[in-house]
């Protein structure tokens, strides 16, 4: 079997390496490349948590930069690699600052950065705040049509979180054929609340909306329930609340107590990087010493490994991968460069001489 494999990498080898050019991608060059292209990046997401789960990526830990004077904000690390036809590597640098969120600016803020595969070298910078909320939301509507073939599907949906993410995964949920009869709105703050209701008015997919004045009555009257909080530690302990068994988006990850984690079937995207930094299932597996409280992971469910029971609520709780990042970036990177308008700083790398 030296084979086509074999084969391949000689001739790789064989070609010579180049400095490639470096270009700058900006929010709106990004969100130009997405607009409209939801079943794709579904699609895009898919076949990269079946990448990932075939072994065809590294995906380390991320790494969390936090501060003694400013313990609520964080900035983020995603480093990963893509194998498959995709064959790029790169990092994700996040910050989340919810102080943000009073001064009227959005609270996270990304760049990525993407990576030859054959010299290692930068060959891009994209704005990825825009890039990250749609991953996340195109995993959330992926997890959403997989983990309801099982059951009947949802047509009450709440949103407990109502800022940039939440509004994603609505836009994503409906452009891939999600309709609702009710959709619920939660928020802490009313403000937020009043301005995700206004959006969902000017959305064809809502049904009737109400602004709950309580997490339990979103909860108790929602069949989905999309949790995009920015908890730090759980705040929903009561298991009577999901009595009706519905499926939770645990997007934010921290929102619930341990006991409801283990009252449930649970899905992850990864195991080892969902259970870490403090995480609802994190603290699960500490209190009781083990992960038997997990049912699988997405791909489990998407390969038909695994079939979600239907008599327990059924969370999911999607870590976000840097592979995501990745694959969307990389799709940008490609319709830009397409359409032309890639931007392209001259000279960015200078210096290319060993010995001057």
């Amino acid at each position: 079997m030296t084979t086509l494999r074999s084969t391949a990498l000689e001739a790789a080898m064989s070609q010579p390496h180049t400095v490639p050019p470096f270009a700058v991608i900006s929010g709106a060059q990004v969100q130009h490349a997405l607009r409209d292209r939801e079943q794709q990046i579904v699609d895009l997401i898919e076949a990269t948590y079946r990448l990932h789960a075939a072994g065809e990526s590294v995906n380390p830990p991320s790494y969390f930069l936090r501060f003694p004077d400013r313990p609520s904000s964080r900035i983020i690390a995603l480093p990963a690699s893509i194998g498959g036809q995709v064959r790029v590597d790169g990092l994700k640098w996040i910050s989340s600052f919810p102080g943000n969120v009073e001064a009227g600016i959005p609270r996270a803020s990304a760049v990525l950065i993407l990576n030859d595969h054959d010299t290692g070298y930068p060959f891009a910078c994209l704005e990825s705040s825009i890039i990250s909320a749609t991953r996340t939301a195109a995993s959330a509507a992926l997890a959403a049509d997989h983990l309801t073939r099982s059951r009947q599907r949802p047509t009450r949906i709440g949103f407990f979180g109502t800022g940039l993410i939440a509004r994603y995964i609505h836009t994503f949920l409906t452009a891939v054929g999600w309709t609702f009869e009710e959709t619920g709105v939660h928020d802490l703050s009313p403000d937020s609340a009043a301005g995700f209701r206004g959006y969902l008015r000017h959305t064809p997919a809502a049904g009737h909306i109400t602004v709950h004045d309580s997490p339990e009555e979103l909860i108790r009257s929602s069949d989905l329930v999309v949790l995009a909080t920015v908890a730090g530690e759980p705040h929903i302990s009561d298991l009577a609340w999901f009595g009706h068994n519905p499926l939770v988006l645990h997007v934010s990850l921290r929102d619930l107590a341990p006991e409801i984690i283990l009252a449930s079937a649970n899905i992850v995207d990864d195991v080892d990087h969902c259970l870490k930094a403090g995480t609802s299932p994190h603290l699960a597996e500490q209190l009781t010493g083990n992960r038997g409280f997990l049912t699988g992971t997405l791909a489990d469910v998407m390969s038909a490994r695994v079939t979600p029971p239907t008599g327990r609520p059924l969370v999911f709780s999607p870590f976000g991968l840097g592979v995501l990042d990745l694959a969307v970036g990389k799709y940008v990177y490609d319709e830009t460069a397409r359409s032309g308008r890639l931007h392209v700083i001259e000279d960015f790398f200078h210096d290319l001489r060993r010995h001057g």
